[in-house]
């Protein structure tokens, strides 16, 4: 019988919970295969420094950025953040970054819209977004939903969970289009590794028979510009302008000024 867990609010300590460790492990093997063979020069990782969604990108230039320094992690999954800032305010110059990855962002977000009007801004033409969000149309949405008729959670309760049709929506609304979704983690949602492990058999189940119905999504979409047709070699993006970003160390420096 599994044991029932504790209330969890904070979703950095979620993650460090067997059912988090099982949602992560997933989506950085799928970090790892799209960003590999995107190419450009600059990424930008927004949020969760929990996992390391550029690890395997090729560009020269990659930062992860957060809305505070914290010395909460996974050990060697913590990635250095290089930049902090107001996610609704992102300080890149327009059409300057060729990739923005925003592992579970928008659903914690209070303006996630203003996010994607921000990231639509700093992407260049044909740059690429990834997004990665827990579905409510899953075993695990519907125990998270028991759980707040109930009081007690599964998920961090504070997530406000954006279904996958409705972020295509918004996406659209930006002239965003989506190149390519993913469904994952179709195991029950246990809160223990032993259960957990034990029903691994219906990933493949549900990648066959439910493909929609994973506890976690992640989409892929291509910032389209009416009237641009790219003919020949791609332009090479500009790198981002230094002078409006503004480096952890240096911004300690000047509120300690």
């Amino acid at each position: 019988m599994e044991p029932v867990e504790k209330n969890i609010i904070d979703l950095s300590t979620w993650l460090e919970q067997p059912a988090g460790r099982y949602i992560l492990d997933w989506e950085q093997v799928l970090f790892d295969e799209l960003t590999v063979d995107i190419f450009g020069f600059n990424a930008l990782q927004i949020g969760l420094p929990q996992i390391n969604a550029l690890r395997a990108s090729r560009m020269p230039y990659r930062w992860c950025s957060d809305v505070a320094v914290s010395s909460q992690g996974l050990g060697s999954l913590l990635q250095k953040i290089a930049i902090v800032h107001d996610f609704t305010e992102l300080p890149f110059d327009s059409h300057s970054v060729d990739l923005v990855v925003l592992p579970h962002v928008l659903e914690f977000a209070k303006e996630p819209h203003q996010i994607l009007r921000e990231v639509e801004r700093i992407l260049i033409p044909e740059g690429r977004l990834i997004v990665s969000g827990f579905n409510r149309n899953s075993l695990w949405g519907a125990r998270q939903f028991t759980g707040r008729i109930r009081g007690h959670y599964f998920l961090p309760q504070e997530g406000e969970f954006i279904s996958f049709p409705r972020l295509k929506d918004w996406l659209k609304l930006l002239n965003m289009e989506v190149e390519r979704s993913d469904f994952g983690c179709y195991v029950p949602p246990f809160s223990t590794e032993k259960w957990l492990n034990r029903y691994q058999f219906m990933e493949k189940a549900g990648q066959r028979w439910w493909p929609f119905f994973g506890a976690v999504y992640m989409l892929q979409a291509v910032k389209r510009v009416k009237g641009m047709h790219l003919i020949g070699p791609v332009r090479k993006s500009k790198r981002v302008s230094r002078a409006s970003v503004m480096p952890v160390t240096n911004k300690a420096k000047k509120n300690d000024g």
